[in-house]
């Protein structure tokens, strides 16, 4: 029989256990959330002061402020950092934490009340924000002389020091060029999120909302990011498989294009000539203005001296020499794009990927994976 781990093993695997599964700090985020919380917690604590003043009987900033800074700023992109959770979290939990201590009194029910029900009253108002709780404990335990002033100190101080970390929290992050308050990347059209690159339903919005549902683990995360991961670590599995190749390595360099006053006699010349099924439309920079594809040419009725700016597709996707190739799956396989021109630094057309060229990379990829120990 196998023998039992010993005790060291056991408190070892324990602690291990306890540990939140989060992957290694990363010394950006250790700068980023401790300079935005040193910010944000001076600037609502001067704000405070000024407007409430050092000798009033309310305080000019909360212990709570503290619990929101680390949401704000170290984790903006959690549900519970955002400015509606912030504010009226803590706002509307005063107001329980005071209204417990209206009933009870300053006593151990009277907190627990106030905790309680501030949780219940923010996931009502899908407003749960942590630091609400003790919001609602610091109401509830408050000496006669704060909670005298009646619901006055949900707002003043509270509701002032919540607005002012949110404004400090928004400028701070829009200053290193990051979303908040984050918006969850939006859907794509039921038609384009069906089915991915190898013909298999693809996980949405609701089958994630479905799933942590089932979980039932209160887990702090959107769906749609959960989706948005998912797709991105999809696209960098695809980009490692193909070995890193970009855009510039599968592309057309030599491109037949059009200009927006070519008439479609000459599309259709330059098309039968070159054996190419879409030509890119440029200015006289050889900027990419356009696009015009064989099957334009039947599904409008257009004489050979209509000009090409009347028949082109403008909404056109383009992409750099150093984009991955990866990152073409999503654009033709999902959302449709045919030919994708390839711009240079200054958006100047460098070449032009088909869909036969992706196909080709990617029959390419299946044939070495089905090889013999090919190490996939």
């Amino acid at each position: 029989m196998p023998s039992a781990p010993a005790p060291a093993t056991r408190l070892t695997a324990l602690g291990l256990g306890l540990r939140p599964a989060q992957g290694p700090p990363r010394l950006a985020d250790c700068v980023r959330g401790g300079f935005g919380g040193l910010v944000g917690i001076l600037v609502t604590g001067l704000i405070g002061r000024l407007a409430l003043g050092s000798a009033g009987d309310l305080p000019w900033l909360v212990a709570p402020m503290g619990a929101s800074a680390v949401l704000v700023f170290a984790v903006p992109g959690s549900p519970l950092a955002q400015p509606w959770s912030v504010v009226a979290g803590n706002v509307s939990s005063a107001l329980v934490g005071l209204t417990a201590a209206w009933l009870v009194g300053p006593a151990p029910l009277a907190a627990a009340l106030a905790v309680g029900g501030a949780i219940a009253v923010m996931i009502a108002l899908r407003c749960l924000h942590p630091p609400g709780g003790a919001c609602a404990l610091t109401a509830a335990l408050a000496p006669p002389i704060v909670t005298g002033h009646g619901a006055t100190f949900a707002f003043w101080p509270v509701g002032l020091n919540s607005l002012v970390l949110v404004a400090v929290g928004i400028a701070f992050h829009a200053a290193l060029g990051r979303r908040y308050p984050h918006v969850a990347a939006p859907a794509a059209p039921a038609a384009d999120r069906a089915v991915d690159a190898a013909g298999r339903r693809r996980v949405e919005v609701a089958d994630v909302a479905a799933a942590m549902a089932r979980l039932d683990q209160g887990l702090d995360v959107a769906p749609a990011d959960v989706v948005a991961l998912v797709r991105d670590a999809e696209a960098h599995a695809l980009d490692r498989r193909l070995g890193g190749l970009h855009c510039a390595d599968v592309m057309t360099r030599d491109v037949v294009t059009v200009r927006p006053d070519d008439s479609l006699f000459r599309v259709r010349i330059l098309i039968n000539e070159h054996r190419v099924k879409a030509l890119p439309v440029v200015d006289d920079e050889r900027r990419v203005i356009g696009i015009v594809a064989i099957v334009d040419l039947f599904n409008l009725d257009a004489g050979d001296l209509t000009p090409v700016r009347q028949l082109m597709t403008t909404d056109v996707a383009t992409v750099r020499a150093v984009t991955p190739v990866a990152a073409l799956v999503e654009l033709m396989v999902e959302r449709g794009h045919r030919h994708i021109p390839v711009v240079d630094e200054d958006d100047r057309l460098a070449g032009l990927v088909s869909r036969a060229d992706l196909i080709a990379v990617l029959h390419r990829l299946l044939l070495e994976g089905q090889r013999p120990n090919s190490g996939e």
